[in-house]
């Protein structure tokens, strides 16, 4: 974001460099924690996670995606949309909020049956990486290029 911003110039990418930032503030408090189990690093984790997730709720839905407009026809979507079932939208939108929301798991440490929450630690980790691997220069609006198109059914 920062390279994109100095190449462009467009402030906007600064803001979208806070996401990230965001991130890094909120991994780093968890480290600090681990090292420290104290009621003052859990506050801070919580604390600095918690604004980061909907800092990073906010810029999912409404700059990268273009969703929660209220005066769209579709409602909480935007007007212009790629896919005809709008479900899929809802649906990723409350998964997005789930994996958001995965850092609560490194904090209360669930046990999932036999799964040992640093097997769950892993999964989400390689999620996250997929996700930064995949954010690069595309973004989930039409421009992005799809394997696939949806054909309109007489």
């Amino acid at each position: 974001c920062a390279r994109r911003w100095f190449d462009e110039g467009e402030t906007s990418h600064l803001v979208n460099l806070g996401k990230y930032v965001s991130a890094m503030l909120a991994a780093g408090a968890k480290v600090a924690y681990e090292k420290e189990k104290s009621i003052g690093w859990l506050s801070l984790v919580v604390g600095v996670s918690s604004a980061a997730t909907i800092y990073q709720l906010y810029w999912d839905f409404v700059k990268d995606w273009g969703l929660l407009q209220l005066d769209s026809k579709n409602p909480w979507l935007r007007n212009d949309l790629i896919l005809r079932r709008k479900f899929v939208y809802y649906l990723s939108m409350g998964l997005n909020l789930l994996l958001r929301l995965a850092w609560l798991q490194t904090v209360v440490h669930p046990n999932f049956g036999s799964l040992d929450s640093r097997v769950t630690s892993l999964f989400l980790a390689a999620l996250e990486n997929e996700h930064l691997n995949n954010a690069g220069k595309f973004r989930a609006v039409k421009t992005v290029p799809l394997p696939f198109h949806e054909v309109e059914q007489d």
